[in-house]
Protein backbone atom coordinates (compact mmCIF):
# COMPACT_ATOMS: atom_id res chain seq x y z
CA UNK A 1 0.00 0.00 0.00
CA UNK A 2 1.50 3.29 -0.84
CA UNK A 3 2.56 5.86 2.13
CA UNK A 4 0.62 9.08 2.10
CA UNK A 5 3.15 11.86 2.61
CA UNK A 6 1.94 14.73 4.72
CA UNK A 7 3.70 17.84 2.64
CA UNK A 8 0.96 19.19 0.60
CA UNK A 9 -1.61 19.13 3.86
CA UNK A 10 2.07 21.00 5.70
CA UNK A 11 1.98 23.30 3.03
CA UNK A 12 -1.64 24.42 2.55
CA UNK A 13 -2.20 24.73 6.38
CA UNK A 14 1.32 27.07 6.14
CA UNK A 15 -0.09 29.10 2.93
CA UNK A 16 -3.09 29.18 4.55
CA UNK A 17 -1.62 31.52 7.56
CA UNK A 18 0.86 32.97 5.60
CA UNK A 19 -2.38 34.89 3.61
CA UNK A 20 -3.92 35.48 6.98
CA UNK A 21 -0.48 37.24 7.83
CA UNK A 22 -0.01 39.52 3.89
CA UNK A 23 0.42 42.74 4.70
CA UNK A 24 2.14 42.76 8.02
CA UNK A 25 5.72 43.99 8.49
CA UNK A 26 8.74 42.51 8.11
CA UNK A 27 9.55 39.21 8.80
CA UNK A 28 5.95 38.67 9.74
CA UNK A 29 4.39 38.32 6.87
CA UNK A 30 6.93 36.02 5.12
CA UNK A 31 8.21 33.79 7.60
CA UNK A 32 5.62 31.28 8.95
CA UNK A 33 6.99 31.29 12.91
CA UNK A 34 6.44 34.46 13.19
CA UNK A 35 3.66 34.76 11.05
CA UNK A 36 1.52 32.09 12.82
CA UNK A 37 2.21 34.12 16.00
CA UNK A 38 1.23 37.27 14.87
CA UNK A 39 -1.57 35.92 13.31
CA UNK A 40 -2.66 34.60 16.76
CA UNK A 41 -1.84 37.80 18.71
CA UNK A 42 -4.10 39.50 15.80
CA UNK A 43 -7.01 37.01 16.51
CA UNK A 44 -7.12 37.50 19.95
CA UNK A 45 -7.17 41.22 19.43
CA UNK A 46 -9.94 40.97 16.79
CA UNK A 47 -12.06 39.23 19.52
CA UNK A 48 -11.12 41.75 22.11
CA UNK A 49 -12.17 44.49 19.91
CA UNK A 50 -15.23 42.75 18.99
CA UNK A 51 -16.57 43.09 22.91
CA UNK A 52 -15.19 46.85 23.18
CA UNK A 53 -17.01 47.67 19.85
CA UNK A 54 -20.31 47.25 22.30
CA UNK A 55 -19.43 48.29 25.18
CA UNK A 56 -18.20 51.66 23.25
CA UNK A 57 -21.69 51.80 21.29
CA UNK A 58 -23.95 51.51 24.32
CA UNK A 59 -21.22 54.21 26.09
CA UNK A 60 -21.84 56.55 23.26
CA UNK A 61 -25.58 56.10 23.08
CA UNK A 62 -26.10 56.85 27.23
CA UNK A 63 -24.09 60.05 26.63
CA UNK A 64 -26.18 61.08 23.66
CA UNK A 65 -29.53 60.36 25.59
CA UNK A 66 -28.01 61.52 28.74
CA UNK A 67 -27.29 65.19 27.30
CA UNK A 68 -30.72 65.27 25.68
CA UNK A 69 -32.29 64.71 29.02
CA UNK A 70 -30.50 67.57 30.14
CA UNK A 71 -31.96 70.06 27.51
CA UNK A 72 -35.42 68.98 29.05
CA UNK A 73 -34.68 68.78 32.69
CA UNK A 74 -33.97 65.24 33.82
CA UNK A 75 -31.39 63.62 34.20
CA UNK A 76 -30.49 60.05 32.56
CA UNK A 77 -31.15 57.40 35.23
CA UNK A 78 -34.36 58.92 36.05
CA UNK A 79 -35.81 59.17 32.78
CA UNK A 80 -34.99 55.52 31.97
CA UNK A 81 -36.71 54.47 35.09
CA UNK A 82 -39.45 56.81 34.02
CA UNK A 83 -39.43 54.94 30.76
CA UNK A 84 -39.56 51.84 32.36
CA UNK A 85 -42.70 52.48 34.86
CA UNK A 86 -44.75 54.11 31.75
CA UNK A 87 -44.01 50.24 29.55
CA UNK A 88 -42.24 52.13 27.05
CA UNK A 89 -39.77 49.29 25.42
CA UNK A 90 -37.44 51.19 23.74
CA UNK A 91 -33.36 50.85 23.44
CA UNK A 92 -30.92 52.84 23.95
CA UNK A 93 -29.55 52.98 20.22
CA UNK A 94 -33.11 53.90 19.26
CA UNK A 95 -33.24 56.65 21.83
CA UNK A 96 -30.40 58.41 20.99
CA UNK A 97 -31.18 58.26 17.59
CA UNK A 98 -34.45 60.18 18.14
CA UNK A 99 -32.65 62.37 20.51
CA UNK A 100 -30.57 63.74 17.30
CA UNK A 101 -32.75 63.48 14.60
CA UNK A 102 -36.35 64.03 16.63
CA UNK A 103 -35.85 66.53 19.46
CA UNK A 104 -39.28 67.12 19.09
CA UNK A 105 -40.58 63.58 19.89
CA UNK A 106 -38.01 62.96 22.32
CA UNK A 107 -39.45 65.95 24.81
CA UNK A 108 -42.85 63.80 24.40
CA UNK A 109 -40.75 60.73 25.39
CA UNK A 110 -39.49 62.94 28.47
CA UNK A 111 -43.22 64.13 29.61
CA UNK A 112 -44.54 60.17 29.22
CA UNK A 113 -41.35 59.29 31.52
CA UNK A 114 -42.15 61.92 33.85
CA UNK A 115 -45.80 61.28 33.52
CA UNK A 116 -45.21 57.70 34.97
CA UNK A 117 -42.95 58.87 37.83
Amino acid sequence: MARIKGALNTRKRRNKVLKLAKGYYGSKSKLFKTAKEAVMKSGNYAYIGRKQKKRDFRRLWITRISAACKMNDINYSTFINGLKKADIELNRKMLSEIAIADPAGFTALVEKAKAAL
